[in-house]
């Protein structure tokens, strides 16, 4: 296959990043109208009600941003008071961070809209589909898993992992 028989917009990687690109733009409006979040403020926040209490190392190896992304969102949660830190009892070299209060508060409200969002993006598809995407989603995963220079898949994303 040379240039001339290239087809950018039938590309598996870019017609996935034009696709996931354009759902988290429009969910943006949701919690961005909302709280003005960012998509990364939205992405730690929601892997922190995941998983309570961790460092930004650990949001960084799950949430799939760059790690100057994610301090930048943590930084910018805990001067409006949504997230907190506080030393790791585990490694005293690390920062825990953690929702406060406010933080879940804001959760709740702006979950049910979001949930609302993924299923009218469901909605265009029958239970096959959704299981045939979900089963065709994971072969994705494991050729990534598969493959050595690919960053790691987080553990909290593998089939079977309890939530």
């Amino acid at each position: 296959m040379g240039i001339d028989d290239f087809r950018l917009a039938r590309f598996l990687p870019y017609r996935l990043a034009v696709l996931s690109e354009r759902i988290s733009r429009r969910l943006s409006t949701i919690y961005g109208a909302e709280a003005g979040l960012s998509v990364a403020e939205w992405r730690v926040m929601v892997h922190l009600a995941r998983c309570h209490e961790v460092s930004v190392r650990e949001i960084h190896e799950c949430v799939n941003l760059d790690k100057s992304r994610v301090s930048r969102a943590v930084t910018r949660l805990e001067t409006v008071g949504l997230v907190q830190k506080t030393g790791s009892l585990t490694d005293q070299r690390l920062l825990s961070i953690s929702l406060t209060e406010d933080g879940w508060s804001l959760l709740d409200r702006i979950l049910p809209p979001a949930v609302a969002y993924e299923k009218r993006l469901l909605a265009a598809l029958s239970d096959a589909d959704c299981a045939a995407l979900d089963e065709i989603m994971e072969k994705l995963h494991r050729v990534m898993d598969d493959d050595p220079e690919a960053r790691p898949r987080s553990t909290l994303d593998l089939p079977g992992a309890a939530e």
